[in-house]
């Protein structure tokens, strides 16, 4: 169970869930290198991740560790590149935990 602090009173489960895309805009039309360097950044934050065709999507306890995320990303892409392209979605959800599985699995369990 993921918790932070609220207050020092209540102790608050809570979930972000992220959906982020970044690269080069200098480097041409391939760029899955680039792309494949911040996901293994990822990968090595131990947050529960999932790549797909168009970003990938990031679950964290708190809004803070997802935008370090970013952050972090571009730090990494900004070594070799003048101008980087980035666009995030945020699901900020108290009460919550495993959305990145959970919110799949609520959908594909009524289907029929």
């Amino acid at each position: 169970m993921i918790r932070f602090f609220n207050d020092c009173k209540n102790s608050i489960t809570m979930s972000v869930l992220m959906e982020f895309a970044i690269f080069p805009t200098d480097k041409g039309v391939h760029v899955s290198d680039d792309v494949s360097k911040v996901v293994r950044q990822i990968k090595e934050s131990e947050f529960p991740y999932q790549l797909t065709a168009m970003g990938t999507l990031v679950e964290t306890p708190t809004v803070t560790e997802a935008l370090k995320i970013v952050d972090d990303a571009a730090t990494l892409l900004q070594t070799e590149s003048s101008r980087i392209y980035c666009t995030i979605k945020l699901d900020i959800k108290k009460g919550a935990q495993n959305m990145l599985e959970e919110k799949v699995r609520a959908v594909t369990g009524k289907l029929i």
